[in-house]
């Protein structure tokens, strides 16, 4: 069976094709029997140029399109003019009208000059450019009230924080004076209580010798 299918052709990530007549059992990079036209995705539009003639000859002798070949058939129009072309049209009435719906592609594959064109038509029509406004410029006035008020909106939100932490130190400073007063207290209590033990123990020995004498 003969095919109607892309080869590829061109440099690594720079794919172009060459559309062609080739035996179904070839490999796809392989041999072929005609070249009928090219398809290159890089340009913009794409680029698809098919000799409608010699497509027409071979499908008409039973040649089969792959579905990459059927795609831009549809794409170009031709697969339209095929089934008309089968229906008993001219040849001739169909080949002028493919090439009357021709477009010449620019064979460039980077379109940089199209980014302005693009921006361009983008804007609406009659459009004017909107004229850019001067940076505002502080006068050393307006900077030193600007910092006078920025230095009060930072004191104003410390001083809450400044007289929580006055008031946490005063706990603590009195939480520290309690303390040291318990302790001495404390301490008090001890000694009163060391020198009541003291004198419970002088007053018994004192009996104790009391008695001594009286035996």
């Amino acid at each position: 069976m003969v095919r109607i299918r892309l080869r590829r052709v061109g440099a690594r990530h720079q794919p172009s094709y060459r559309i062609v007549v080739a035996d179904k059992e070839s490999p796809r990079d392989g041999r072929f029997l005609e070249i009928i036209g090219n398809y290159n995705p890089r340009t913009e539009p794409a680029t698809i140029e098919i000799d409608e003639a010699r497509l027409f000859h071979w499908m008409k002798n039973g040649a089969q399109p792959s579905d990459s070949m059927l795609k831009l058939m549809r794409t170009s129009g031709a697969l339209d003019r095929w089934e008309r072309f089968k229906g008993g049209e001219s040849l001739e009435k169909l080949l002028a009208e493919a090439e009357e719906a021709h477009v010449e592609v620019d064979p460039r594959t980077r379109r940089d000059d199209l980014v302005g064109a693009r921006q361009k038509a983008s804007k609406p029509a009659g459009a004017e450019p909107k004229e850019e406004s001067a940076p505002e410029v502080e006068t050393p006035e307006e900077a030193s009230k600007e910092d006078a008020e920025e230095v009060a909106e930072e004191a104003a939100e410390a001083a809450p924080q400044e007289a929580t932490e006055a008031e946490a130190d005063a706990a603590d400073t009195e939480e520290s004076d309690d303390a040291e007063e318990a302790k001495a207290e404390e301490s008090e209590e001890s000694e009163e209580a060391e020198e009541a033990e003291d004198e419970a123990q002088d007053e018994a020995d004192d009996d104790a010798d009391a008695d001594k004498e009286e035996d």
